[in-house]
C-alpha cells in the first residue's frame, strides 16, 4: 500500500516537508494537473462507496470496527473542502461528523479527553473529526491555556487514549493539512475580496495568523510526541486543494481496503423467505 505523506518517525522539521505534489503521482506513475487530479478523485467514488457500505454493513451485523479520520491544520487549509470533495464520495449515512470549538464550560470541568471521547463514531461508521483533541497541545501550547507540565502530560495521555482506540476496533487516521504562509494570505485575501466569502473570514484568524512560527513549532512537536505505530501522522500537501482532497480521499480508501470489510452474514433462511414472497398474493 502506497503511503506517501505518512510521517517518519523521529523529529519533524515542517518546513522540509512539501505542502505542493510535484512530480509523478507515487500512484499514477505520471504528473497530474487540477482537471486530471479532479478526475482521480471522482475514479475513487465507485471503490470507496463499496467499502464504505460494506464497513456499514458489517457493523449493523455486530463487528466493533470503525474508523475515526482526524483532520488538523492551520486556518483555511481545507478542512471543509476534504469533508465535501473526499468524504462526500460516500454515503452520508455511515460518516459522522463533529467539529469541535472552544471548550463549554462542562467540557472545561473535565479532563480534556471527555468530550473527545463522547464523539466517538459507532461501530460502522466513518467518524471525522474537524479539529480535535490535539487543539489540547496546539492553540492551548501557543496560547498558554495550559500548564507546561499539563501540556507534556496530555501528549502521553493521547499517545494512550489512541491506543485504546485501536484496542477497541478504532481504525484512526490522522491527517495534518500542511498549508504555507503564503497560501494562506492568497486564501484570506480571497475571502476578502468576495462578498459571497465575507461569511468565512473571521478577524481572529489573522491573529493566529501572526502567531505562525509559535503554531508550526507546536505541530511540530505534536507530531513528533504523538506519530505512533498504531496512530501514524500523515502530512498532506495543502496548497493544492484538489490535490489535498484526492490525497485524504486515497487514504481513506486504504484504510478501508485494508480493514477489508465482509458483508455480514444473513441470521435468517434465505430459501425460505424467498418462498415466501413467492408463494404470497398481497393484492389477492
Amino acid at each position: 500500500m502506497s503511503q506517501p505523506h505518512r510521517l517518519a518517525p523521529g523529529p519533524v522539521d515542517l518546513l522540509a516537508l512539501p505542502t505542493r505534489s510535484d512530480g509523478p503521482d507515487p500512484e499514477l506513475g505520471r504528473e497530474l494537473d487540477k482537471e486530471s487530479g479532479t478526475q482521480a478523485l471522482l475514479d475513487l467514488a465507485d471503490g470507496l462507496g463499496d467499502l464504505q457500505e460494506r464497513l456499514f454493513a458489517a457493523g449493523r451485523g455486530g463487528s466493533p470496527r470503525r474508523v475515526l479520520l482526524v483532520l488538523q491544520g492551520m486556518d483555511t487549509s481545507g478542512k471543509g473542502g476534504v469533508l465535501r470533495h473526499a468524504i462526500g464520495l460516500v454515503d452520508p449515512q455511515g460518516v459522522q461528523l463533529h467539529s469541535f470549538k472552544a471548550p463549554t464550560e462542562e467540557e472545561r470541568a473535565h479532563d480534556f479527553l471527555w468530550r473527545i471521547r463522547r464523539a466517538l463514531p459507532g461501530p460502522g461508521l466513518i467518524g471525522v473529526f474537524d479539529r480535535s483533541h490535539y487543539e489540547d497541545v496546539l492553540i492551548a501550547r501557543v496560547r498558554a491555556l495550559a500548564s507546561a507540565p499539563e501540556i507534556e502530560r496530555r501528549y502521553d495521555a493521547i499517545n494512550e487514549f489512541e491506543q485504546e482506540l485501536v484496542a477497541a476496533g478504532i481504525t484512526v487516521v490522522k491527517c495534518m493539512l500542511h498549508l504555507s504562509a503564503d497560501e494562506q494570505r492568497k486564501r484570506l485575501l480571497a475571502r476578502l475580496d468576495d462578498p459571497t466569502k465575507h461569511w468565512k473570514f473571521n478577524p481572529g484568524d489573522v491573529d493566529e495568523r501572526a502567531l505562525w512560527a509559535e503554531y508550526r513549532l507546536a505541530y511540530e512537536i505534536a507530531l513528533e510526541r504523538t506519530n505512533t505505530e498504531v496512530a501514524p501522522w500523515h502530512v498532506i500537501p495543502s496548497d493544492q486543494k484538489w490535490y489535498r482532497n484526492l490525497a485524504v480521499a486515497r487514504l481513506l480508501a486504504h484504510t478501508l481496503d485494508r480493514l477489508d470489510p465482509q458483508w455480514p452474514m444473513a441470521d435468517f433462511d434465505v430459501e425460505s423467505e424467498r418462498r415466501r414472497i413467492l408463494d404470497e398474493d398481497p393484492v389477492g
